[in-house]
């Protein structure tokens, strides 16, 4: 019996997963300037001709891969916390780990491009209100918050704009030690502001 072949369909999907994964890291490692089409078709082992069929514009590319990695991180978080309610310390450090990876960093470089490239820019915004969206809403769900109460729904978004901060500090030095230290204070923090009344 000859070797099975992988349906048409199936390569096609494995090709457009790695052109996403090479289009994050290169991102993430060389910026903007430095992630074209030819070099992400590189790191994925496709031609160039490939990878625009897949996504015919440099722009069609990077905002799809940020948005791929960022659907796969909510999946990955949400799957975190399946054997029932988490401790509020793992989840105030698994929200902040969402900001201090490879994604925040590819992110980070997307925005920085996108307020110098007007064709850009509004890709970007809107990308980026979805996955925060999505991020508020699996924050709330984790740290099972009531955004009736008054000052909650703007305290777990402080908590998210304060990860933000971290990822943002540590994309030039590693703030591992300083790290711990904010995640258990906000912990304290949101352990007294979502106490039920």
């Amino acid at each position: 019996m000859g070797a099975v072949t992988q349906p048409k369909q199936d390569r096609s999907r494995a090709t457009r997963q790695r052109l996403l994964e090479a289009a994050v890291a290169c991102l993430a490692e060389h910026g903007w300037s430095g992630s074209t089409v030819a070099v992400v078709a590189e790191r994925a082992g496709v031609s160039r001709g490939a990878a625009q069929h897949h996504f015919p514009t440099r722009e069609d590319l990077f905002t799809a891969a940020v948005e791929y990695v960022a659907e796969e991180r909510s999946a990955a978080l949400r799957n975190l916390f399946t054997d029932g309610p988490p401790v509020r310390s793992a989840v105030v450090s698994a929200l902040v780990d969402l900001y201090t990876g490879t994604l925040f960093r590819a992110a980070l470089h997307l925005w920085v491009a996108a307020s110098n490239e007007p064709q850009l820019r509004p890709r970007v915004t809107e990308l980026e209100a979805r996955v925060g969206r999505e991020t508020h809403r699996i924050a709330i769900d984790l740290l099972d918050a009531d955004e009736t109460v008054p000052g909650v729904r703007e305290t777990v978004q402080g908590l998210l704009d304060m990860a933000r901060g971290l990822g943002l500090a540590n994309v030039l030095t590693d703030d591992t030690s300083r790290r711990a230290r904010v995640v258990a204070q906000w912990t304290t923090l949101l352990d007294t502001a979502l106490r039920p009344m």
